[in-house]
């Protein structure tokens, strides 16, 4: 894709799909014997889920929530749509794009866990540490990333790219972003 907002191309097609399979595999043994509640947060989390969903032998239900991010104005997330199933008793598996500073999410673990669930973890796609903010732990994720503006895969610039089957930095044109992925053995 040409297009001169996007910078060096991060993960490839490939890639992706082989760390979703292995992250399949691993909620596979953790859940075998079990029937998860699968919660995909909107919209990002949408084309993640599709593709780790397939890759899935146990039986599992599924359902989506979308909240507001998380607004230090506020001091907290809103819900905009949550889950029509009750997850009382239930194992539960958020699945989102990306944990960076981790407010929004530490905010939706806080508020499933008041539903009185077996269990909640949390599968993510991209998870970014060295941004964290708010202690929130995930247990599975395809890739770690440093402190980069990444798009594809669901993720988005103002809307734009969500739709691109690799992950690309956004144009950095201070180069750190380039020197950042050059360490990790990154590039187009």
């Amino acid at each position: 894709m040409s297009d001169p907002r996007l910078g060096v191309r991060v993960f490839t097609r490939e890639e992706i799909q082989r760390r979703v399979e292995e992250v399949a595999h691993e909620i596979d043994r953790d859940y075998r014997g079990e029937r998860p509640v699968l919660i995909v947060i909107l919209r990002g989390a949408v084309y993640f889920a599709v593709d780790l969903t397939r890759a899935l032998t146990i039986p599992f239900d599924l359902d989506f929530m979308a909240l507001s991010p998380f607004r230090l104005g506020l001091r907290r997330a809103e819900i905009e749509k949550d889950v029509d199933v009750d997850l009382k008793g239930r194992h539960v598996l958020i699945l989102e794009d990306i944990v960076d500073t981790g407010l929004t999410l530490n905010f939706l673990v806080r508020n499933l866990e008041r539903r009185l669930p077996q269990s909640v973890r949390v599968c993510s796609f991209l998870n970014c540490p060295v941004r964290r903010i708010a202690e929130v732990e995930v247990h599975y994720f395809c890739f770690e990333i440093p402190d980069i503006y990444v798009v594809g895969y669901g993720l988005d610039f103002r809307g734009d790219f969500r739709n691109l089957q690799e992950v690309y930095a956004l144009y950095d044109p201070s180069g750190r972003s380039t020197q950042v992925l050059k360490q990790m053995g990154k590039g187009r």
